[in-house]
């Protein structure tokens, strides 16, 4: 296991360098020039300053020639500036990755926690009428874009209904300490955890509920129903363990769409979160920013499947790899 570990980890440089190099490609071709971030409007319609402006900045060099540092840098922990608030973007990225990782955590096990149990009665109650509302349900959680479900439970419950906040992490005009600033934070990310499992919750259902009616039509159930076992320890030891072993390999696809499903979320409900941070750096071009929030995204969803193949083989015990 260890072995293949590593190796995962070491194909997945070339990975990341090409995400790298693509990322790199789509800012430098984008329309706008960096350097009017750090130009004075005094002093903008002077050509001599502006081409300073550009020299100090590395801009007048050649692409892989800024590629190429850029990357030295990174890889040696330098993300470099905001262009908008002048600060370390590891500063930036560093205040509010606890922040996504706390929603976006609680809206994965959130979406485990109903999912798994949803799937299960489903598929012990299959074409009956709790299976047909289930998955007409589930479809409905599908098809509904998570701006829509965000939009839609903002104007219901925060706006109409006040029973939640409708943007922010914190209370502004209260200071908490202590386990009333937890009971604030959660009161705070109720909605945009439950909007970005939503679909998750859903779609994560529907796959338990196949993978468990797969597992109850194999051989050794039907032998462990003859040997005369209790119908409780079949559907925990036998049934279910057998069918969360493909649920495995499902979560940790779906990282990216928690991670991609945040941006969208979190600018919605004013998140202090990464999503909002790469959002607010396309607005204003803050490239060093979307440079650092896009990789490491991509570090992100490349760890949830490495975990994802992980857990696979913890799970069933005949995987193994070892070669």
């Amino acid at each position: 296991m260890r072995q293949y570990v590593l190796r995962r980890m070491v194909q997945a440089i070339p990975l990341l360098l090409i995400i790298s190099v693509l990322t790199f490609g789509i800012v430098e071709i984008a329309p706008g020039d960096a350097a009017q971030m750090y130009i004075d409007p005094e002093r903008g319609t002077d050509p001599a300053y502006i081409e300073q402006v550009r020299t100090s900045l590395g801009l007048d060099q050649p692409v892989y020639v800024r590629y190429v540092g850029w990357l030295t840098r990174t890889l040696s922990g330098d993300l470099g500036y905001s262009m908008r608030t002048r600060r370390p973007v590891s500063l930036e990225v560093g205040d509010r990755l606890p922040n996504t990782l706390l929603l976006s955590g609680s809206a994965l096990i959130l979406a485990l926690v109903l999912a798994v149990p949803i799937g299960v009665i489903s598929a012990l109650y299959r074409y009956t009428l709790l299976d047909y509302v289930v998955s007409t349900l589930a479809l409905v959680g599908i098809s509904i874009p998570v701006f829509w479900s965000a939009l839609l439970l903002l104007q219901v419950f925060a706006i109409q209904l006040g029973w939640f906040p409708a943007s922010g992490m914190t209370s502004v005009r209260e200071t908490y300490e202590g386990f009333a600033a937890f009971l604030d934070v959660a009161h705070h990310m109720i909605l945009p955890t439950i909007v970005l499992s939503l679909a998750q919750i859903a779609s994560l259902s529907r796959y338990q509920r196949s993978a468990l009616l797969d597992v109850l039509n194999e051989d050794y159930m039907r032998t462990a129903h003859g040997k005369g076992l209790k119908r409780r320890r079949i559907m925990l030891v036998h049934a279910l363990r057998n069918a969360l072993i493909p649920m495995i390999t499902l979560v940790g696809i779906s990282v990216p769409n928690i991670v991609t499903g945040a941006y969208i979320t979190e600018t919605i409900f004013s998140w202090p979160g990464i999503g909002r941070l790469g959002v607010t750096a396309v607005s204003g071009r803050d490239y060093p920013v979307i440079m650092a929030v896009t990789m490491l995204s991509a570090l992100l969803i490349v760890f949830g499947n490495l975990l994802a193949d992980i857990a696979y083989a913890w799970a069933d015990p005949r995987i193994r790899y070892d070669h």
